[in-house]
């Protein structure tokens, strides 16, 4: 398995109390199923395989026990490590909705084939997502609604969007 097969789904915020807990940063649509108790994350640069223990949610993100990590500092050892998931786990998806993983690095286009930039991520929730978008005259914020991004096609890399008058100048950062 190589890291392009490796699929982000969080990462370690900070140590959690006194027994080796920590708080996750999640980046992922699917939080209750990517931190049970009993799943496996792939931690740091390393991969390392680390079972879930013990899983509770607080102020939206999990706070999760790991195998192997049973004090504090072994807890702050993982600030800022990557908490990954191989590729072959994900589960399909309904038609028109999309992995992050599949939309970064896609070309965006207008109707009219003129490139916009390329998506660098996807923030917000599955039901309100947006594009960021890198262009030529700064970031820019697209709603991911079928609206607007007319055709997304992962496997091609592209996404074409009709853009209301104004929606690109009004979200270049």
């Amino acid at each position: 398995m190589t890291t392009d097969d490796l699929i982000l789904v969080g990462r370690v915020a900070r140590a959690h109390g006194n027994k080796g807990q920590v708080i996750v940063n999640p980046d992922t649509d699917f939080p209750d199923d990517r931190f049970a108790v009993g799943v496996t994350v792939l931690v740091g640069p390393a991969a390392t395989p680390r079972r879930i223990t013990s899983a509770r949610f607080h102020q939206g993100r999990p706070v999760l026990g790991l195998e192997g990590i049973e004090t504090m500092d072994d807890a702050d050892r993982l600030a800022e490590a990557e908490l990954k998931v191989p590729a072959a786990t994900l589960a399909p998806l309904p038609d028109k909705t999309y992995y992050r993983h599949e939309l970064v690095g896609c070309q965006v286009q207008d109707t009219d084939g003129r490139l916009i930039g390329e998506v660098a991520s996807v923030e917000g929730s599955m039901e309100m997502s947006r594009l960021v978008i890198n262009a030529p005259h700064g970031e820019v914020l697209i709603p991911l609604v079928d609206e607007i991004c007319v055709e997304v096609a992962p496997a091609e890399r592209r996404i074409r969007i009709r853009a209301p008058d104004g929606l690109i100048e009004l979200n270049a950062k």
